[in-house]
């Protein structure tokens, strides 16, 4: 396949006004929200949740694309329609989280790294075959003392670019993930240094791996102080090192940004997309959207609770949250619409 049909699909995820909803929960994350809100984990209720999301009006108004797990690309809803359909029939593209985890890294306490290169060539073919047109991979790092080192980011950067350029081969466009992780009591400084040596020491790896950036999404974390800092950063100081960030290590080539929320609340994650947007405008040379999880599913998932009578409900406030997230794109947000739109 050459490069056009990855560049186009690119250019379509990052369509104007939209967004990327990452619904690729693996066993144990799911469980884990699941338990919190009193749903018990079984196949069939996993199974309804990511109906209620796919089955949402108007998704296709406020999405783009949905990153899918595994077990969701071979599911259906109640009808026997595969989620993979119900998803190309409301204009949303379906993609697939290939990476399997993050696990210790030998030798670097402290550090992960994310498993996945195995086979993964016949299991992008597979995916291809099932008309996903993107993929995504993961990696974690973690700042502490002395961390991270650059053992770790050489690591996982690498697997990063050898990653987007066996999707490249497949058809499939690469979202590349590097998440510097907002645990800890770093300051926004620290959270900037580290992000954006993570960010180059990633471009310089997909160059020596040959992948064509034009056909190739970045998902980055903002930049935050750790989640225990003493000292927490207002929304323009989060949205000016973020921007700033950027420009000082992603290559003006490159497709798109689309956010993850990395354990924001949700208006926080919009607020901060929002200002950028305000404040920076069509100045920066990339699109920038969100690909939120959390910040998007939570509000939903607590209202729905596995109880059928609550599906309704709960689409709407799904639905209302991707809006909010579509107007921050677009500069519109303002925390006042929540009391509206929530």
């Amino acid at each position: 396949m050459g490069a056009q049909p990855l560049i186009d699909t690119a250019k379509a995820l990052m369509a104007e006004g939209k967004g990327l909803l990452a619904m690729d929960e693996s066993m144990g994350t799911i469980s884990s929200r699941f338990e919190k809100e009193g749903i018990t984990n079984t196949v069939e209720n996993r199974r309804a949740y990511r109906e209620l999301i796919v089955t949402t009006p108007g998704i296709g108004d406020c999405l783009s694309g949905a990153i899918l797990f595994d077990e969701t690309v071979h599911q259906s809803t109640k009808d026997g329609i595969p989620f993979i359909e119900v998803l190309e029939r409301a204009g949303v593209i379906p993609g697939i989280k290939v990476d399997e985890g993050a696990v210790d890294m030998a030798g670097f306490p402290g550090e992960k790294i994310t498993r996945g290169l195995d086979n993964l060539r016949e299991r992008l073919a597979e995916y291809r075959g099932m008309r996903l047109r993107f993929a995504k991979w993961r990696a974690v790092i973690t700042i502490g003392k002395g961390i991270p080192s650059e053992g770790c980011i050489h690591a996982n950067t690498h697997a990063l670019a050898r990653y987007a350029a066996l999707c490249q081969e497949a058809g499939i466009v690469p979202i590349v993930e590097p998440e510097v992780l907002m645990e800890g009591d770093h300051d926004l400084e620290t959270c900037f240094t580290v992000t954006q040596s993570v960010q180059r020491a990633l471009f310089v790896q997909l160059e020596d791996q040959r992948v064509d950036l034009r056909g190739l999404i970045l998902k980055p974390n903002m930049i935050l102080p750790g989640l225990e800092s003493a000292t927490q950063a207002s929304t323009d100081e989060v949205a000016r090192a973020t921007v700033l960030c950027l420009l000082g290590a992603v290559p003006q080539a490159v497709a798109g940004v689309a956010f993850l929320s990395g354990g924001q609340s949700p208006q926080m994650a919009t607020e901060h997309l929002n200002a950028m947007h305000v404040q920076y405008g069509k100045l920066l040379p990339w699109p920038l959207t969100f690909s939120f999880s959390r910040a998007i599913q939570d509000p939903e998932l607590h209202f729905w609770k596995g109880k059928p009578e609550n599906v309704k409900e709960a689409q709407q406030i799904l639905h209302n949250r991707m809006l909010l997230n579509d107007l921050a794109r677009k500069g519109e947000y303002t925390p006042e619409l929540e009391k509206e739109y929530v």
